[in-house]
């Protein structure tokens, strides 16, 4: 049942990562394959996630997603610099390159929902956890008691860097993969 869900996602918003910081976390994806097993993920340019996977109804487009976002989010010059600090985990499901959450990434995710919502109603809901903002290395597949082991490893990298978040970018699922489909610069 999970599974049927999951295809009918069409489209997910997020922030692309820098091509230095991405193939420091593609190189991370690739350990946690090569010595865990892992393998979800690896269809996923590496971003952090604004809005997470939805169905976009059949009534609207990606253009009316591209047209919501640079009328009700560009002009808040919401562009900003962020910090990643090294890795983390959600439980034993995800581990990701750690994000440090602030109030800018609340409101540029809290303003592409609304944007969003308003152009296409229905499509997703606001998530109403706390926002983390985090950039996923692996997931749903991680083997029991591992993580502690893998952080220990990926944190020997002392990966400590700020990064522009600079673009907001629509993804489209392709088969069983999520490409890029248009990024706008904030």
């Amino acid at each position: 049942m999970k599974q049927s869900n999951f295809t009918q996602q069409t489209h997910f918003i997020g922030v692309l990562l820098p091509e230095d910081l991405t193939l420091t976390l593609e190189d991370c994806r690739r350990y946690m394959n090569e010595a865990y097993g892992c393998k979800s993920g690896h269809g996923t340019p590496i971003h952090v996630t604004l809005v997470p996977p939805f169905k976009l109804q059949e009534e609207y487009s990606t253009e009316d997603l591209v047209c919501a976002i640079k009328k009700d989010v560009l002009p808040e010059r919401l562009g900003f610099s962020a910090h990643i600090e090294n890795f983390s985990a959600f439980g034993d499901r995800t581990i990701f390159g750690n994000v440090i959450a602030n109030d800018k990434w609340t409101k540029l995710r809290d303003k592409t929902v609304k944007a969003i919502l308003n152009a296409c109603p229905g499509c997703t809901k606001k998530d109403q956890r706390i926002f983390q903002p985090h950039a996923t290395v692996a997931n749903r597949d991680i083997p029991e008691g591992v993580i502690i082991e893998a952080l220990q490893v990926m944190n020997e990298l002392n990966l400590v860097e700020d990064f522009p978040v600079d673009n907001i970018t629509i993804f489209e699922r392709k088969g069983n993969r999520w490409v890029e489909s248009v990024s706008i610069g904030i």
